[in-house]
């Protein structure tokens, strides 16, 4: 239902967007965790990336596992207007990483509408938004993702493939798009610093990126030896637990101890 709260007394054409494709509403209340995404060359929060929430702190999976069929554009859009409407509230400045189901936005043009209404409405702006997505998650229809994705670029929006290297499709989605953003999944950057197998795989995809001119966060950092490897290696970008854990509802200061 928040969707119908957020957006009530908007007129009706509006409200019939809301109520596209038949969509059934997500009944459960949801809220937002942020963590960090640091430019350790700047030594500064580059973005906050909106990571969902049950109502009392639940787990993403736990959450995903409630959402049935029937309800995930719904669930989608519920997702976005809460991070923006949330990321204002907190006075987030940096840029706000969003995830979207590309299997749940049957048209860009149109879906992309309550993303906006809800930024305009609470005066987030809509060039501080990346929008992620995610290789964690099967693609019914490859070109329609890649048709998405093109399109927010289209309207100046930052782009990222979520995941990259743990996913469905790795090397050929990045080959089929250029987003702005590759972010490596922890499993290829975990214990890097003592794997010579990954710091090969990660070089590669690194020289990759450099080519197409796509930046690179190294997600699920851990440990002083992965982020001084990768940094070695190139990397500008990191978020994980090194550097700071989600914060539900609020906008963790990372620590740059090992910076």
């Amino acid at each position: 239902m928040y969707l119908q709260e957020f957006f009530a007394g908007l007129d009706d054409d509006v409200q019939g967007c809301i109520r596209c494709r038949n969509a059934q509403p997500f009944p459960h209340r949801l809220k937002v965790a942020f963590q960090p995404i640091v430019d350790v060359t700047r030594r500064e929060v580059f973005a906050y990336e909106a990571l969902i929430r049950g109502a009392n702190g639940e787990s993403a999976a736990t959450v995903l596992a409630a959402v049935q069929p029937d309800q995930t554009y719904t669930f989608d859009q519920t997702c976005r207007v809460l991070a923006i409407d949330t990321a204002q509230r907190l006075g987030m400045k940096e840029y706000l990483s969003i995830n979207f189901l590309p299997n749940a936005v049957y048209e860009p043009a149109t879906c992309i509408r309550l993303t906006l209404l809800a930024a305009h409405k609470v005066g987030f702006p809509p060039d501080k938004l990346i929008f992620e997505l995610t290789e964690a998650e099967r693609i019914n229809n490859p070109a329609h993702a890649l048709r998405i994705v093109k399109d927010y670029q289209m309207r100046g929006f930052l782009t990222a493939i979520d995941d990259f290297g743990a996913g469905y499709s790795g090397l050929n989605l990045l080959a089929e798009f250029q987003p702005h953003i590759v972010k490596l999944d922890m499993a290829l950057t975990r214990d890097i610093d003592r794997d010579r197998v990954r710091q090969a795989i990660v070089g590669g995809v690194l020289g990759t990126c450099k080519a197409l001119q796509c930046r690179v966060v190294a997600e699920g950092v851990e440990t002083p030896g992965e982020l001084e490897q990768l940094r070695s290696m190139g990397v500008e970008l990191f978020q994980g637990y090194l550097l700071a854990k989600p914060a539900l509802e609020a906008l963790p200061e990372p620590d740059l101890r090992h910076v």
